[in-house]
């Protein structure tokens, strides 16, 4: 993976479990890789009628320690482990977001971006609504605060009538824990069981962590009410005949042992690596994962081309996401820190080296690099998807559409900006075909054609206005 792409963020949810805040907290460490940059919970204490909150900094091994588990205590709660799409990754933008107002506390983790955000947060400021956050996800709150008719249902479900874009939330108050997909389904949302109590996770990864046992996804449109009655389901916005499905979760974001919009991850991939190898055949030596997101690809190249799969780069598992380079002349060694190469596997060898996807390419470049000093004899550089043009609004971190490196050069450029033998994409159809179900899937990061229109430029800090 070129690291110019950041993660989505990941929600988890438990009603009326003893053990409610050790399975969020467990949950939320299943769902680590959708955001590193700040972790919380909110518990509910439901015989005490006491919320409680603790979020922080950094990974969820660094934010949470028995004194704060023990401090949330209740048999219910919410998390949730955030990389930033919309405002600045710092503390007050950490979630979830905790609130009192008329109707109670209401506490809300977000996944997905609003692209209507900005024009909704400009009509509640000219209103009076005062804003402690520079997050699309506090516009949610607001909206929901400034409701004025029925009761606090209805107030949730004017509020998701309202915003626009890719959202899976999940969401808590003194009458039940909710769990909402935006009318696209861009987001995932998964619905499970254990020991008789609901559980809503970002991915099945996170369920089996707590031993639950996986029921459904939650619908696109759908707005799931659990409290102690059960399970109920209402659709703010109608049903949608089409969904528009985050294809790059399958290609990318989602953990490999995931079911992940009817299919299990790992499978897709693979499927993904045949469907390359029949497209961009070879003749080599050794098929070479990219660790770990190119591993399953790397698999289904290596089962369709019959080319042997052979580890040429170890990754270091102990190394996070924000490494502090020493000094400027040893940027080079950032990728050796990550993955250290093995010239013994790949000495002499024309190598076919897979991975999922190439934004800057600066990284690729480097990994290149990297595989030719180690003594490779050629380098065929295999990517499992199409190549991006655009920018996603729909809550993935990519670059502007100037430093995409696709939009910016032509095949034989990229090729020789890489240093490469031969470099192949994976065709838009060809992906269509591997993942199955053509209308299911949102491909606007490689085709251009956003299922929501997107008016005017969206900005990750457009909301902070002390930076205009």
């Amino acid at each position: 993976m070129d690291e110019s792409v950041k993660e989505s963020c990941g929600v988890f949810g438990i009603w009326g479990h003893r053990e409610a805040v050790s399975f969020t907290f467990l949950g939320l460490y299943a769902l680590q890789h959708r955001g590193q940059e700040s972790a919380g919970i909110v518990s509910f204490d439901r015989s005490a009628g006491i919320p409680r909150i603790h979020k922080d900094m950094g990974l969820v091994s660094e934010v949470f320690d028995e004194s704060v588990l023990s401090y949330l205590k209740g048999d219910t709660a919410i998390g949730h482990v955030r990389y930033s799409t919309t405002g600045s990754s710092i503390i007050k933008n950490a979630q979830p977001l905790l609130v009192n107002y008329r109707d109670g506390f209401l506490a809300i983790g977000h996944n997905g971006n609003l692209v209507n955000s900005r024009q909704l947060r400009a009509e509640l400021e000219r209103r009076g609504a005062i804003f402690q956050t520079t997050t699309d996800s506090e516009v949610i709150v607001h909206l929901i605060a400034h409701s004025r008719r029925g009761s606090w249902l209805d107030h949730i479900c004017s509020a998701l009538r309202k915003i626009k874009g890719a959202y899976s939330l999940v969401m808590l108050n003194q009458y039940a824990l909710m769990g909402a997909r935006d009318p696209h389904g861009f987001r995932p949302l998964v619905l499970g069981m254990v020991d008789n109590s609901y559980v809503l996770a970002s991915e099945t990864c996170a369920l089996d962590l707590v031993g639950a046992k996986y029921i459904r996804e939650i619908e696109p449109g759908e707005l799931v009410l659990i409290n102690d009655e059960g399970i109920r389901s209402i659709y703010p916005n109608g049903r949608r005949k089409r969904s528009s499905c985050c294809i790059f979760e399958h290609i990318y974001f989602a953990r490999p042992d995931s079911i992940l919009f009817g299919r299990l991850v790992h499978e897709v991939r693979k499927e993904l690596g045949r469907q390359l190898a029949r497209e961009h055949p070879v003749d080599a030596d050794m098929v070479m994962p990219v660790p770990d997101s190119g591993l399953s690809a790397a698999i289904g190249y290596s089962q369709e081309s019959g080319i042997p799969l052979e580890w040429g780069f170890i990754r270091n598992h102990y190394v996070g996401r924000t490494f502090i380079q020493p000094h400027q002349r040893y940027r080079d060694l950032g990728v050796r820190v990550k993955l250290n190469i093995m010239p013994q596997t790949i000495r002499g060898k024309r190598v076919i080296v897979v991975d999922d996807s190439i934004v800057r390419g600066t990284t690729s470049k480097r990994r290149v690099k990297a595989i030719r000093g180690a003594g490779a004899k050629e380098v065929h550089l295999r990517i499992s998807c199409p190549p991006h043009k655009w920018p996603c609004f729909y809550g993935i971190d990519f670059p502007s559409r100037d430093e995409l490196i696709a939009n910016r050069m032509s095949h034989k450029e990229i090729e020789r900006f890489l240093e490469v033998d031969s470099l192949g994409y994976l065709s838009l159809d060809g992906m269509l075909r591997a993942v199955g179900n053509h209308n299911h899937y949102c491909t606007a990061c490689f085709s251009g054609k956003y299922p929501i229109p997107i008016h005017g430029e969206i900005k990750k800090l457009a909301m902070e206005k002390w930076q205009e």
